[in-house]
């Protein structure tokens, strides 16, 4: 039957005009296609050139893989013309059997048989009997996105002990998984720099860790500790590259596999979630999900009607997320074995949705529907210290006590923001 075959031809015909449309119409889509190569993918694929007759030290964790899950700790200790001689365990450890905030100790790592120095615990900085036998330290790490994930402290620590015992840091870069735009929270302010807070930037600082640390080596960020805290030092530094990352991409969109780097990052979206409730988590005084499976995804308290509270914060028609009623028991932490109102937070529309304001919001709205309840009259203000250090200042606790409003430290929160962005483009690798 000809018209048949007209048919098919026609259709055939369509779909080949729809093919390369894609790239016109749905460029955003088909790049969400394209694979991303992180830093030690991008490495290995070009013989380890970077690191080449070089005795090597290497700081990591069980986030450190590459795109086949294989461990960085074992491809450089099979790396041709590359001595892995030293491994450096950040918080958690290299292989991550360290539970969160225990100390971290030396060791030998059982599987390469390297010795394995402890970067959490007294000693955070390298110290130069550690970074003794080393020409270069390489840093492979799945970051946050966000300042008070402890892992961009320990990479400064390094760069700035590298620095001062002439030592090369090799970058291997990793997709920032809050993408490369959001920049959120006021810059650390002079009496709040801490392990959780260690350099002058926002809470979400929209850089990859290679772009941070190069920003950090070229902005005068690294002090010494030779002569007086005033010292400012710079490292032989090279990053190497992704490949195929673009800015407006988060983590799931690179389609990369997702290895938790702290033992509350399960998957890639808890980083989303992570700046919306963790400064309030500092306090102890809700949950926040930790102890539940909803890390970071939710808050909940003993007193809390969970219908009322999911009424009062969608009321309040905060752009791109939305709050759903949830009743919990959590398993640990928190609230362990309690009954438990709140919500679970909802991100419906990343790029409108102004992540680190929604536990504010969320305070703000304890102090109206519950105000014997308000949150900083009754956290343990033991852990005000510990807020404050995370919030890079102590004016957004202070300011909030008395107004208990978000849009009374909003301006502060912000301030920041945009001379931030500005200074931080120049440091831009990727587009």
């Amino acid at each position: 039957d000809m018209r048949k075959l007209y048919g098919i031809v026609a259709a055939l015909l369509a779909f080949a005009v729809i093919l390369p449309s894609c790239a016109a119409e749905a460029e955003k889509e088909c790049a969400k296609d394209t694979v991303v190569k992180t830093g030690i993918d991008v490495l290995q694929s070009n013989g380890f050139k970077q690191l080449q007759g070089k005795k090597v030290g290497l700081v990591t964790n069980p986030s450190g893989v590459n795109s086949q899950l294989v461990s960085t700790v074992d491809i450089l200790a099979n790396a041709p013309g590359v001595e892995l001689v030293a491994l450096y365990g950040p918080e958690h450890g290299v292989r991550g059997d360290i539970h969160a905030g225990d100390k971290v100790s030396d060791e030998v790592d059982p599987k390469t048989g390297i010795p394995v120095y402890s970067l959490y615990g007294k000693t955070r900085k390298p110290t130069p009997e550690m970074l003794k036998d080393v020409d270069a330290i390489v840093y492979d790490i799945q970051d946050n996105g966000c300042r008070s994930f402890t892992f961009i402290s320990t990479l400064g620590l390094l760069m700035e002990a590298a620095a001062e015992n002439g030592k090369e840091v090799i970058v291997l870069d990793r997709p920032n998984p809050l993408g490369g735009n959001k920049v959120e929270g006021n810059i650390v302010e002079p009496g709040y720099f801490s392990f959780v807070s260690q350099f002058e930037i926002p809470y979400l600082y929209g850089l990859t860790v290679g772009e941070l640390a190069v920003m950090l080596n070229e902005e005068g960020m690294l002090k010494g500790e030779k002569g007086t805290n005033d010292t400012i030092v710079k490292c032989n530094l090279t990053v190497v590259p992704m490949e195929g990352w673009s800015r407006d991409m988060v983590y799931t969109d690179t389609r990369l596999p997702w290895v938790l780097p702290s033992p509350h990052m399960p998957q890639a979206e808890t980083s989303y979630y992570y700046p919306a409730t963790g400064i309030l988590g500092e306090l102890g005084y809700m949950s926040i999900g930790v102890g539940y499976t909803l890390p970071f995804q939710m808050v909940a308290a003993q007193w809390i009607n969970s219908a009322e509270f999911a009424d009062a914060l969608n009321a309040l028609a905060l752009p791109g997320v939305k709050f759903r009623p949830i009743n919990v028991k959590p398993f640990y932490s928190v609230g362990k074995g309690e009954n438990m109102g709140g919500v679970q937070i909802y991100i419906t529309d990343y790029e409108k949705a102004h992540l680190t304001s929604i536990q504010f919001y969320i305070m703000q709205e304890i102090a109206r529907l519950y105000p014997d309840k308000e949150v900083m009259a009754n956290a343990d203000n033991g852990r005000f210290r510990m807020f404050d250090l995370v919030s890079g200042s102590n004016f957004i606790r202070e300011k909030f006590s008395e107004t208990k409003q978000y849009k009374d430290i909003e301006a502060h929160w912000n301030k920041d923001v945009e001379s931030f962005k500005e200074l931080s483009k120049k440091y831009y690798m990727y587009k």
